[in-house]
């Protein structure tokens, strides 16, 4: 696990370099480039919305009011938001031209066989099997396919993970994810948590110092979306407090490719026990002195079916 509870957060460095673990931030600048007629792009932004692409799967219907559907769409990059050793983040805006109906979204993008897959991957591929049995040794083995099937993999439970938790808490009034626009190949298209007209995103918990009646109340909340992922069968896997976002005094929670399904994983429930150990360590030493980490994981058990 990532012993971080201690460094300072920041913005990038002047060489440009991004650390995956500091907050997000993201420069828009820049001019719009001009395309030729006969290319098949767009005169304006960068590609066509991806939203109706072959292969792509969309997000849980209804779809909130502020997600751009239209096929006229257009995507323009508007810069890097985070780096990582699996993945990248980037900030588009996707908006039909000549019109005011536009949204900023995160793009995460899945690094295939050039990069470092993630470590430690195995135990979090147990009880995920492809139906080809090809996929399945080439996984194993890894394989520059076998790496390539991974990468896509990784996208396909994030945005599977996200859809659930969505759906399942807006129907209990959690909403405690991001919501999930789209999924294509290895880019995963979901809600921007920040504010989309400066391109600064939410800070981190781990970067918050919250007074006594703040902490509670983000306690209070971090409780429900736990219950909400026990519920759904699932623990986040690599839950700590530098991959939860706090905006406008909502608690969201986000990198969730290595979500575990408790039951069929046979460490499920080691993955949820660790999550809730990270977590409320974190608050204890922020001045919460009545949680409770095994009286918590006993009750997400018990959520879960499992007690």
């Amino acid at each position: 696990m990532r012993q971080h509870d201690d460094m300072a957060a920041g913005r990038p460095n002047r060489r440009g370099g991004f650390d995956e673990d500091d907050p997000y931030w993201v420069k828009i600048g820049g001019v719009a480039p001009e395309w030729d007629d006969d290319s098949g792009i767009p005169h304006a932004g960068d590609r066509w919305s991806t939203w109706d692409d072959t292969g792509v799967q969309q997000g849980p219907e209804p779809y909130p009011d502020w997600v751009v559907t239209e096929l006229a769409a257009v995507d323009t990059e508007l810069g890097v938001l985070k780096t990582g050793k699996e993945a990248d983040v980037h900030l588009i805006h996707r908006g039909v031209p000549d019109t005011d109906r536009g949204c900023v979204l995160a793009a995460k993008r899945y690094r295939t066989t050039d990069h470092r897959m993630f470590h430690r991957d195995a135990g979090y591929l147990e009880g995920r099997r492809m139906r080809r049995s090809r996929e399945n040794r080439a996984m194993a083995r890894r394989t520059a396919f076998g790496r390539e099937v991974i990468a896509g993999q990784w996208a396909a439970a994030e945005f599977t993970a996200l859809s659930r938790l969505w759906t399942v808490g807006t129907e209990l009034g959690v909403v405690a994810v991001p919501y999930p626009v789209s999924v294509l190949g290895t880019e995963l298209l979901m809600e921007f948590i920040g504010e989309p007209d400066g391109g600064e995103g939410a800070p981190r918990l781990a970067a918050l110092r919250p007074p006594a009646d703040e902490l509670r109340r983000l306690w209070t909340q971090l409780v429900d979306a736990l219950v909400l992922l026990a519920r759904a069968g699932l623990a986040h896997g690599d839950l700590s407090a530098y991959n939860i976002l706090v905006h406008d005094g909502r608690l969201v929670l986000i990198d969730l490719p290595q979500v575990v399904d408790i039951v069929a994983n046979p460490q499920g429930a080691a993955f949820l026990a660790r999550d809730v150990a990270n977590v409320t360590r974190w608050f204890a030493g922020h001045g919460l002195s009545d949680v409770d980490e095994y009286a918590l994981t006993r009750t997400l058990l018990a959520e879960a079916g499992m007690r």
